[in-house]
């Protein structure tokens, strides 16, 4: 196999190379090298490892392991070593996981398009292959520009609930995901060295000292970032990472609000919400409304009964008869995976843990919640033990002292501390604890 890649390599590096980008001459920016591109690739070293992190939090928070209605990827396999109990306490923690999650991910666009400018000059090498060692870089490097692509812009697509995927966004970014972490490694393993070697060779402060008229190429490279003909400099280093730096603040600026909360709320202008959804007990962030996922007044209606299943008789009840049973409260806030969070709003019901007890299964290890919503994604979810018991988790009717809304799930919704909002079942029908 290595001797044939070897005479094919040849062969192909015989041939001239193609015109346009493939050729030597054709990439002439003199700021382009080494150590501009390994000033870029520190950053995403840190933060494309934090982005993987938080989002396979994500991924955990959903507790797929408890079944097909909280799984999107049940053919994960070996993938879902790490999958554990998602814990309730502290009950923002999914606010703030989820929060630097996407907030990061769109804070390092520029770095990611700055890191890619950088290093295209090696995305038309000629012969694309040289050698076996040659074809696993060029393959980790298509891997890796593939994945980040990928899975940048799915995220921000998701951000702005435009669902324009060839299926579920989850299954899609959480694969995706998992390719571009493994071709990552691959690439820091092989250009590691190489990065901080590039990094020893300048100073950063002596770059940003560095204006315009002084601005030098970096020394040949074998790698060939650095122009074999460079045209005169129309940016100095230090002005293209303030390029970078200053792109990345102002969209940190109009993104984090949305998780921050308080008055930075305003700011969150690329937040596909309503900033300002309303005054009143209800005027919170809603994630879905009742008409977009096909519920009327009518279903939630006198007629609406809550049925409730566990060891013994099945139970009804009335929205009337829940409120005469003795009402709990809890503070807690939403956060969904789109990276949006409401403060924390003050919510009133029936404990989980108490309707479990009534059910006959005190004990119970999950609970099935179904809504009236019509058949689709999170129309049901399955939660765990340990959010059944906690004693926040409740089966709310009542936000901030009055009845919820018909966009906030009245007549009844889940609430459960760390839960990402779309668990947090609205219009719920049916409660069916499992031991």
């Amino acid at each position: 196999m290595g001797v044939r890649l070897s005479a094919f390599s040849r062969g192909l590096g015989q041939a001239p190379a193609p015109p346009g980008p493939f050729r030597p001459g054709f990439w002439r920016s003199p700021i382009r090298g080494p150590w501009l591109t390994s000033v870029f690739g520190l950053v995403l070293l840190v933060g494309l490892p934090v982005l993987f992190v938080t989002g396979a939090l994500s991924y955990a928070a959903y507790n797929p392991d408890l079944g097909l209605l909280n799984d999107q990827t049940p053919g994960k396999g070996v993938l879902g070593f790490y999958l554990f109990d998602w814990p309730t306490h502290p009950s923002w923690l999914y606010r703030l996981t989820q929060g630097v999650h996407v907030t990061l991910g769109v804070t390092l666009v520029p770095v990611v398009l700055a890191k890619l400018w950088s290093v295209i000059p090696k995305l038309f090498e000629w012969p694309p292959v040289r050698s076996a060692a040659h074809a696993l870089e060029r393959l980790s490097l298509l891997m890796l520009v593939g994945g980040v692509v990928f899975e940048f812009v799915t995220g921000i697509l998701n951000i702005q609930l435009h669902y324009v995927f060839p299926g579920s966004f989850y299954t899609l970014h959480f694969y995706g995901a998992w390719v571009f972490i493994a071709a990552f490694a691959v690439h820091v393993a092989l250009k590691l060295a190489t990065m901080v070697r590039a990094l020893k060779s300048r100073s950063l402060l002596g770059e940003l000292r560095t204006g315009l008229a002084d601005t030098r190429p970096e020394p040949p490279d074998a790698d060939g970032l650095v122009a074999l003909a460079p045209a005169a400099p129309t940016i100095a280093r230090r002005g293209a990472l303030a390029l970078v730096g200053a792109g990345s603040l102002v969209l940190f600026a109009v993104t984090a609000g949305q998780s921050i909360g308080g008055r930075l709320r305003t700011t969150a202008l690329l937040a596909p919400h309503n900033r300002e959804p309303g005054d009143g007990p209800n005027g919170f962030q809603i994630n879905k409304t009742a008409a977009a996922v096909g519920v009327s007044s009518a279903m939630v209606g006198p007629d609406w009964r809550l049925e409730l299943y566990g060891a013994g008789a099945v139970r009804s009840f009335s929205r009337e008869q829940l409120l005469a049973i003795s009402q709990q409260s809890a503070w807690l806030p939403i956060a969904c995976v789109e990276g949006w969070s409401t403060a924390d709003q003050h919510w009133s019901g029936l404990r989980l843990a108490d309707l479990a007890a009534m059910a006959g299964l005190p004990e119970a290890s999950s609970v099935l919640v179904e809504s009236v919503q019509p058949p689709g994604p999170y129309s049901s979810v399955v939660l765990r033990g340990n959010q059944i018991r906690d004693l926040r988790s409740l089966l709310a009717l009542r936000v901030n002292g009055a009845d919820l809304s018909l966009d906030h799930g009245y007549p009844a919704r889940i609430i459960v501390p760390a839960n990402p909002g779309v668990n947090n079942t609205k219009w719920v029908r049916r409660l069916t604890f499992r031991t």
